[in-house]
């Protein structure tokens, strides 16, 4: 790696519980016109059930070639290989402007870096959906506390793209 790139995000995988999931798709009100990424996609399950529950495509993306691997797997299994596909690639470097939602589920910090590029490339209109963690400053349109059936609770935060780009 050149001295100058960024390095990579590297975030460890932590399965996003299935009705979360159903809840950051509900507050970025995902149908079949969404184009949905996830930028960490672990086991793919996100973008498979946009597409499973809303008709939506889906990319995922993963630094882990073993989770790509994964989601391949499950998105046959789904029977939704062909709406979604799964990429190794950094979040730092993916083209995100087909996307009309992206979902994370990174740390603070991780927002943060992505976020300068997300404000700059994604359409106005377009939402972001993060899981947890927040990006800073940056006032979401939606904030959510859900409690899942183990009694845990996850915050949920919705943007929507505005056409300013945010550092």
């Amino acid at each position: 790696m050149a001295p100058s790139e960024p390095p990579a995000l590297d975030v460890i995988f932590v399965a996003t519980d299935l009705q979360v999931v159903r809840a950051m798709l509900e507050a970025a009100k995902v149908g079949p016109g969404d184009v949905v990424y996830d930028l960490g996609c672990g086991d793919g399950r996100i973008v498979i059930t946009a597409a499973q529950r809303y008709g939506a495509r889906g990319v995922g993306v993963d630094f882990d070639l073993d989770r790509v691997k994964e989601s391949q797997v499950n998105a046959k299994q789904a029977g939704v290989e062909s709406l979604v596909e799964f990429r190794q690639q950094d979040a730092l470097t993916v083209d995100v402007s087909p996307a009309t939602v992206v979902t994370l589920y990174l740390l603070s910090e991780s927002n943060l870096r992505l976020r300068p590029i997300l404000t700059k490339v994604l359409q106005p209109g377009s939402r972001i959906v993060s899981h947890q963690f927040s990006m800073g400053d940056w006032e979401p349109e939606k904030k959510e506390t859900l409690t899942d059936s183990k009694g845990s609770q996850h915050i949920l935060y919705l943007w929507r793209i505005d056409g300013r780009v945010r550092p």
